[in-house]
């Protein structure tokens, strides 16, 4: 069944999400502060929405992607936002990476005001956005998980629930954890090798099948050469940037703090990134940081 979806925040990740809603069939109808973002969505059969509120009222499903927490309470719960303005029953999915405790109490209120809420951040960046082939990590209820789950399908692959409210968000910062670590590793024995006089391509000829095989070495190499897809070969420019690469582990301290759990590896992975950030690198590729690792 055709359905009006609100969706606000329609940069490089959301604009493409929506557009593949509108190639579903559905009525999208988009709100974003970049006027460029929301002629994109018109152009691809969207429609500009008439502000957050008149959004709220008119959707049956409101999907946000938004920068941090804060900026997901204020649109939820702020005045004049979707939670003042929406219908009872209205489908909210909010696909930003933010921080767990925001998540779960914006889904709260939601829920004393009968809107069934998760949260779905997602991985897999601008190209699998295009492609409507992301990975979702969804929190929330087994009812709202249930609702959601067939306009998550538009727009990714494998959609996973993650159990209750905030899990989504857990799973994110925990995998891009993982990833952040181990992009780092695998950029420090690349530098090894150099310094070795070890070919890179020979490198990853016999890592990418040992047991050093992940995917930052075999699906986002981060040197030029041995995988042409990967961003080494456009000189890093971006399909996940430093910059968001930096937030998503510092909300991974902030989490582990909050939660008193050991990452003293996460912590020195997020303590290079803001090293690599501030030296002027932060919209190159997280990839990139290899350059720094070498000295260049």
């Amino acid at each position: 069944m055709t359905s009006t979806i609100g969706f606000i925040g329609l940069g490089n990740m959301g604009g493409p999400m929506a557009a593949n809603q509108v190639k579903a069939g559905h009525r999208v109808l988009g709100f974003d502060l970049s006027e460029a973002a929301v002629s994109a969505l018109v152009s691809a059969g969207g429609e500009k929405a008439d502000g957050v509120a008149g959004l709220a009222a008119e959707a049956d499903v409101i999907v946000t992607m938004l920068p941090a927490g804060k900026h997901v309470r204020q649109i939820y719960q702020g005045e004049g936002g979707i939670l003042d303005n929406a219908k009872a029953g209205t489908l909210l999915i909010d696909s930003s990476t933010i921080d767990v405790d925001s998540a779960r109490a914006v889904s709260s209120v939601a829920a004393e005001k009968n809107m069934p809420m998760v949260d779905a951040p997602v991985s897999g960046g601008v190209g699998g956005a295009t492609a409507g082939t992301l990975t979702f990590m969804v929190g929330g209820s087994e009812e709202a998980f249930a609702s959601a789950k067939p306009f998550l399908d538009i727009m990714g692959k494998t959609i996973v629930h993650a159990g209750g409210a905030g899990n989504g968000q857990a799973a994110k910062i925990c995998n891009n954890m993982i990833l952040g670590i181990s992009m780092i590793a695998v950029s420090e024995a690349f530098v090894l090798a150099e310094k070795l006089g070890l070919d890179a391509q020979k490198l990853f000829d016999i890592s990418s099948t040992a047991s050093g095989q992940c995917w930052s070495l075999t699906s986002y190499c981060p040197v030029p050469g041995p995988l042409p897809s990967s961003p080494a070969n456009r000189d890093y420019e971006p399909g996940f940037a430093a910059a968001m690469m930096l937030k998503d582990l510092k909300l991974a301290q902030e989490a582990s703090n909050s939660s008193g759990a050991a990452t003293p590896l996460g912590a020195e992975a997020a303590a290079l990134y803001a090293l690599y950030c501030n030296s002027g690198e932060d919209a190159k590729d997280f990839s990139g940081i290899v350059k720094f690792l070498r000295g260049s």
